[in-house]
């Protein structure tokens, strides 16, 4: 029994610094968000990023494509926008159902101007919404150009 209690007293117990580890944790979980976000922004995504973290509301994200024709047949044309990027490559932005602040943080990010904002009356939307933007895909769009919004009247 005495050497049993000597084996048992003489055995170090593990020490964890759980400070240390939640600090590792959060370091790495940061990283690897920063790595990913820079990903996007070297891809050509950031303005798709930026919208998706601006965005309250359920959004679709925006894929980046090398040629406008190829992103034509999907989603509705009126309430989407086509941005050009300087190195030609566009990506789509869906406007459709924002509400006029929501659009103008999109246009802000795209580094376009608000153009005229109207009301037309239409079934079935939000009151206020975004129904309709000009110009709109498959016409690209560019840093400096005006867009033009159509809301939701009731």
């Amino acid at each position: 029994m005495n050497a049993m209690n000597r084996l048992a007293d003489s055995a170090e117990t593990p020490e964890f610094d759980a400070p240390r580890i939640e600090r590792r944790t959060r370091r790495r979980r940061t990283a690897g968000i920063a790595t990913v976000a820079a990903a996007l922004i070297a891809a050509g995504g950031g303005t798709a990023l930026a919208t998706s973290v601006a965005s309250s509301s359920s959004s679709t994200p925006a894929s980046s494509t090398s040629s406008p024709a190829a992103t034509a047949a999907t989603g509705s044309d009126a309430t989407t926008l086509l941005y050009t990027f300087a190195d030609g490559t566009h990506t789509r932005m869906e406007v459709g159902g924002y509400d006029l602040q929501m659009a103008k943080a999109v246009l802000e990010k795209t580094q376009t101007k608000l153009g005229s904002v109207t009301k037309k009356a239409v079934k079935n939307c939000k009151p206020g919404s975004v129904v309709e933007v000009s110009p709109h895909a498959p016409t690209a769009i560019k840093p400096g150009d005006t867009i033009n919004i159509v809301l939701c009247a009731g």
